[in-house]
């Protein structure tokens, strides 16, 4: 069984996200089976709720089959929670690697949050609003992550989930095209109508020169994000850090793509080659090396914070979850 979940996991972060599954092949192998692992229920629970396959379709259940199953996948975490046996391999994965490190229950509750927003069809008239939904669906991944590779410290917490939000401001960049054409608009409705563009016309050719300018500041956005992740991959292991460090390269690379191809940006689904990966993953090498010798910078003040949890009795959090 053991093993049949680790292929299930390589599969499914292979076919769904080949820019981390670059990286991920430099954690050691303990770090990088968790991590798989905790990938698979990340993207488990995102098709469930899109009703997708590894990311790909767009078949979207209606907003009430959507929220059925999202109680579903509620239900099955606090099964896992409760160590209870797992069906499904990604819940099954799940329950491995969330007991294993001990990933705070309210972190996986968050992670399901974000697709209650899609489930209800939720807009985000802010860049806060909009950095709120990366928070969901992206940093408190970050946050799991981390626990996977030890770090306890808020702090490290902290810019584990500032390169989350990153990735996530630079997905919808990426795929805003893609998500209008399914009912999904992530993007500020207040940046929208200082570009003139109708919300309900965002996938309109002749919008493009428009979106290109919205896509570009929302890739600077998440430029203060990345650098702020850039000074938490001190706290990790090198092998750890020389993975996250990569990552964020990848990512950061993809924002940088978007940007420079303007209108075009949507042409095609924007990725990057096997040569800018190699050169990327050198890159990464180079700061996780850098890292180690350095003392990281205060976080800036201006941005967007995490909700933080307060403090509870010693085992509330582990009988709210059972």
């Amino acid at each position: 069984m053991s093993g049949d979940l680790l292929d299930h996991a390589t599969t499914t972060i292979n076919v769904g996200s080949k820019s981390f599954a670059a990286a991920a092949k430099l954690f050691d192998p303990a770090t990088r089976r968790s991590v798989l692992m905790l990938y698979a229920w990340c993207r488990h629970c995102d098709d469930v709720v899109d009703g997708q396959d590894l990311g790909f379709g767009s078949a979207a259940p209606a907003p009430e089959e959507a929220q059925r199953l999202l109680g579903t996948l509620e239900d099955d975490t606090r099964r896992a929670y409760a160590g209870e046996t797992m069906q499904d391999p990604a819940c099954a994965a799940f329950q491995e690697v969330a007991l294993r490190h001990g990933i705070a229950p309210r972190f996986a509750f968050d992670h399901l949050a974000g697709f209650a927003m899609d489930a209800h069809q939720q807009r985000y008239e802010t860049i806060d609003d909009t950095l709120r939904y990366c928070y969901h669906v992206a940093g408190v991944v970050g946050l799991m992550m981390a626990s996977i590779m030890g770090a306890k410290e808020e702090a490290v917490l902290d810019r584990a989930c500032d390169l989350g939000l990153a990735f996530q401001l630079t997905n919808i960049a990426r795929d805003i095209v893609d998500d209008a054409a399914i009912g999904r608009v992530y993007l500020p409705a207040q940046w929208l109508r200082e570009a003139g563009i109708p919300a309900g016309e965002i996938a309109m050719p002749r919008h493009r020169a428009a979106l290109a300018r919205v896509a570009a500041r929302l890739v600077e956005h998440a430029e203060p994000y990345y650098d702020s992740a850039a000074d938490g991959i001190a706290a990790l292991p090198l092998r750890s850090a020389w993975a996250i460090a990569t990552a964020r390269y990848v990512y950061r690379q993809i924002g940088i793509e978007v940007k420079r191809r303007g209108a075009h940006a949507w042409d095609e689904r924007v990725g990057t080659s096997k040569a800018m990966k190699l050169w990327l993953l050198a890159k990464g090498s180079a700061l996780a090396l850098k890292s180690r010798f350095r003392r990281p910078a205060a976080r800036p003040a201006g941005l967007w914070q995490r909700p933080r949890a307060p403090a509870a009795a010693p085992g509330a959090e582990r009988a709210t979850a059972a």
